[in-house]
């Protein structure tokens, strides 16, 4: 854990040693972390929003390509949120019926299907911005047999607006002294404010727990 914390903190140096090491390859290896978070449910605390700023941030020095990012990040998102889809409406409801299931948190499933419940279609698209969840939506959609004519028009557009708020982002400040200096909390405050919505549904979950309880005793 400390490893992969100390890799999300200090990802640009280690960026620059894999452009150094690797070159064009680079894309590649990006593409896979980015698709394995968004495509494989096993592997849902891989980084996204902060690998997105990273490159953006390291584009915006001319050490990437921000147009290749662009295309490796979008495709990456898309690909991976459809193959996901399509793992869940295969094997869903065989892993929703079993007990205990290893490598998958059944506890992340149950908030992301509630999620779908309560913001329908739209959840592909929000799911996007919200660490673990954005990997289980998909799952929970293959599951609940979602039109994949509408599902796909959610997943690229949640995927777009994803890729650009991140990746846009990082070009746009990622250039400034005060984010040069002070990256590690960049990183930082990114991680956290991308896990406040988490954080958010949790409590209300709990309040509403709290709430039956209380009724149920009256």
């Amino acid at each position: 854990m400390s490893n992969l914390i100390n890799l999300l903190l200090h990802f640009d140096k280690y960026l620059n040693v894999m452009i150094q090491n690797y070159g064009i390859w680079t894309y590649f290896i990006i593409f896979l972390i980015i698709f394995c978070e968004t495509g494989l449910v096993v592997i849902p605390f891989l980084p996204g929003d902060s690998i997105l700023f990273a490159t953006g941030a390291l584009a915006s020095r001319g050490s990437l390509s921000i147009a290749v990012l662009f295309i490796v990040f979008y495709l990456a998102a898309v690909i991976g949120d459809t193959v996901n889809y399509h793992i869940g409406q295969k094997f869903g409801s065989k892993i929703l019926n079993k007990e205990h299931v290893k490598y998958i948190n059944k506890d992340y499933l149950k908030k992301a299907h509630m999620f779908y419940l309560k913001h329908g279609s739209m959840t592909i698209a929000i799911g996007r911005f919200i660490p673990i969840i954005r990997t289980f939506v998909p799952f929970v959609a293959g599951i609940g047999e979602m039109p994949y004519s509408k599902f796909i028009i959610y997943n690229m557009l949640g995927g777009f607006l994803w890729v650009i708020l991140f990746l846009g982002g990082g070009y746009l400040f990622g250039s400034l002294p005060f984010i040069k200096y002070h990256f590690s909390y960049i990183m930082i405050a990114i991680i956290l404010i991308s896990l406040i919505p988490g954080i958010i549904m949790v409590v209300k979950d709990k309040k509403n727990a709290n709430n039956i309880d209380d009724s149920n005793i009256i």
